[in-house]
């Protein structure tokens, strides 16, 4: 899947190399940076997966704030965008929300093709027809400043557990 991302940016200034490695087993290497892009007022983020998290639609929105074009972000696994401050169990909370059929709410850390990072908050929800989950819709909006340094403290606790 993830073979359309040849050359990922090496970002400008101070950055760290990571390797990520996906749920698929897949992993590439990544780049981030402190610099964070604040989503814009008024702005929402919609985007469309299969089953499987791979991305089928994405908004005008959605391609400028994650600074790819939307011929590399199509096709590719909602994971691209996964920042490493995320921990595995906020997404394994999200994916066991929405295999029971429901709705899922959350602040997210997302990792911008240049390195960089935004936060949203998001809902997810099962795309059903004919009684079968087609793929997940989701709406991501601007969150509120206090909201992301409680979530900022509860992933660092998080990730230090994962690695502990």
């Amino acid at each position: 899947m993830m073979n359309k991302i040849h050359n990922m940016p090496q970002p400008v200034g101070v950055y760290q190399e990571q390797q990520n490695t996906y749920f698929d087993g897949n992993s590439r290497t990544i780049y981030t940076t402190d610099i964070e892009t604040e989503f814009p007022d008024g702005c929402l983020i919609t985007s469309r997966t299969d089953t499987n998290g791979v991305i089928t639609h994405a908004n005008e929105s959605f391609v400028k704030l994650s600074g790819w074009t939307r011929d590399e972000i199509i096709g590719q696994p909602h994971g691209i965008l996964r920042h490493p401050d995320m921990p595995k169990a906020a997404f394994a909370d999200m994916w066991d929300t929405l295999k029971r059929g429901e709705k899922w709410h959350g602040y997210v850390k997302n990792l911008r093709k240049d390195g960089g990072f935004y936060w949203v908050y998001a809902t997810v929800i099962p795309n059903i027809r004919n009684g079968q989950t087609v793929g997940y819709t989701s709406v991501r909006r601007k969150p509120c400043r206090d909201k992301i340094e409680a979530a900022k403290a509860q992933y660092a606790q998080m990730l230090a557990e994962e690695h502990a």
